[in-house]
């Protein structure tokens, strides 16, 4: 998967609710998560990252490009993220599923 595609996923905002994912330099594979739940102000939030309990943004670029991971972001870091699961699905089934 491309960060643009991430990035897409998340702008139309269809079937992305916690997404799992973790750096390749995370011990034992430490999971990290973002989502998107529509009926907030701001809908894309963020858990285990370097804000205590998490944050929230207005749009998914905001999100992905918050310096909020070691004082990068999941754009900047990107080379070194594996993106486990969308919405409860291996990332393979996820696309598959809904045709992106």
């Amino acid at each position: 998967m491309k960060y643009e595609e991430l990035l897409s996923i998340f702008e139309k905002a269809e079937n992305c609710d916690e997404t799992v994912f973790y750096f390749k330099s995370d011990p034992k594979e430490t999971e990290h998560y973002i989502g998107f739940l529509p009926e907030y102000e701001k809908p894309y939030w963020v858990g285990l990252c370097d804000i205590k309990d998490g944050c929230e943004f207005k749009t998914a670029k905001e999100m992905l490009e918050a310096p909020i991971y070691d004082g990068k972001s999941i754009k900047e870091r990107w080379n070194e993220i594996i993106v486990c699961a969308i919405n409860g699905c291996s990332v393979e089934d996820w696309l598959i599923y809904n045709k992106i």
